[in-house]
């Protein structure tokens, strides 16, 4: 009985969508162990100021976002995703070692970005395979798994370095060494990964140009970018959830919390995406946001903005599983991974803008001025996505619409 519902709820779904899930858990426990250890290990170890500490994850996340875009149109002429997912997840991979090697934070500088040009590269094409290894009903579902297995991986980081540093009592250098097996098997996991080819008339040169992108696609970048300038860093969230009272271990484990829920939700939002239609539950996602922002900028209680800070994490996972596979929708499959690309650009750059507005305001207004400024551009994004997008758009009448 169970074997039969377990076979259900997975209907559809391939073996490369389960392969490639199981990649983003392990790239995401690779990452995501380091990131209570980097802050410390620049300013405890390296003597780097805050400032620098700014300046190292601010550059390396805008250089991700920036590959991202290139590298899906690189992957779109080539016609080929694997080899180039291939090469980002060991780039990331063997940066992270060189990490706990530097003697100076311009070497961590250094280091960073070559692993955020690995996540960068690898992330179109792989979610490019993603979609072409579901039928367009199931699209919703796979970018879901993926998601899960991500937003677990975010969850499981986090523990894992809180275990080696304060139970183990692992050097801190050494959890930049560690950090190398689990980015090791991210890769081993998409060596059996069978390639799709593009269902597109053979060319002689495959024309990825921005003009071929349709209408529909434009609109919704636009969408994207009006609500992503008020989705600032999370790391305002910590900043927050610190500043209500909360030790360091205490946000570690809120913030792994936050990225457990992000995960159970993930496969259930992209479901859902598949049959309720993608804008739908992509508008539910808006509305977890502005609730989300506008508690944390009205309580001042630990308890409530850490139930604040989990409930938020609804938004993390339905976001990245329906927002992505409604990016798919709109572009044919030769363009698939450059569109996933620039899509995924968007995101990263307006989200760069509002960290950067949003640590002015928290500087020189009030902190509770970051969410509330967050909020008004999650209703501003709600109206956008309801004038733009069509209710039912997703599945395979998306995909029609984008193919006329």
């Amino acid at each position: 009985m169970a074997e039969s519902v377990i076979h259900r709820r997975f209907a559809g779904l391939s073996r490369n969508t389960f392969l490639l899930a199981l990649s983003s858990l392990f790239a995401d426990i690779s990452t995501e162990m380091l990131y209570p250890v980097l802050p410390v290990f620049l300013t405890q170890t390296l003597h780097a100021t805050g400032s620098i500490v700014g300046l190292v994850d601010g550059f390396a996340q805008a250089t991700q976002n920036i590959v991202q875009g290139l590298s899906g149109t690189l992957s779109d002429k080539l016609q080929a995703r694997k080899p180039l997912a291939l090469f980002g997840y060991l780039l990331s991979a063997f940066a992270k070692p060189l990490m706990g090697l530097a003697t100076s934070w311009h070497h961590v500088f250094a280091a960073r970005w070559l692993d955020r040009v690995g996540a960068g590269t690898r992330s179109p094409p792989r979610d490019a395979l993603i979609a072409s290894s579901v039928d367009e009903s199931n699209r919703g579902r796979a970018f879901g798994l993926e998601g899960a297995g991500d937003n677990a991986g975010a969850f499981l980081g986090p523990l894992l370095a809180v275990l080696l540093l304060y139970s183990l009592h692992v050097g801190i250098r050494n959890i930049f060494y560690l950090a190398i097996i689990p980015g090791l098997l991210a890769f081993v996991m998409v060596l059996p990964v069978q390639e799709q080819p593009a269902a597109v008339a053979a060319k002689a040169r495959i024309d990825v140009s921005l003009r071929k992108f349709p209408y529909r696609y434009w609109q919704y970048l636009l969408v994207t970018a009006l609500f992503a300038l008020g989705n600032s860093s999370n790391a305002f969230l910590i900043l927050r959830t610190q500043e209500a009272g909360a030790s360091l271990e205490r946000t570690i484990l809120i913030y792994a919390a936050f990225n457990l829920v992000a995960a159970l939700i993930s496969y259930p939002a992209g479901s859902l995406s598949d049959r309720w239609g993608r804008r739908n539950v992509l508008l539910l996602a808006f509305v977890v946001f502005c609730v989300g922002y506008l508690a944390f900028a009205l309580t001042e209680n630990v308890a409530l903005i850490a139930g604040s800070f989990v409930f938020y994490g609804l938004f993390q996972g339905i976001f990245r599983a329906v927002g992505k596979a409604l990016a798919a929708d709109f572009v044919p499959p030769h363009l698939r991974a450059s569109g996933i690309g620039w899509y995924s650009t968007t995101v990263g750059l307006l989200q760069l803008v509002a960290s950067i507005v949003a640590g002015i305001l928290w500087d020189r207004v009030g902190h509770a001025a970051v969410f509330y400024y967050g909020a008004a551009f999650a209703v501003v994004g709600s109206i956008a996505l309801l004038c733009l997008i069509p209710g039912k758009h997703g599945s395979r009448s998306g995909v029609r619409r984008t193919t006329d």
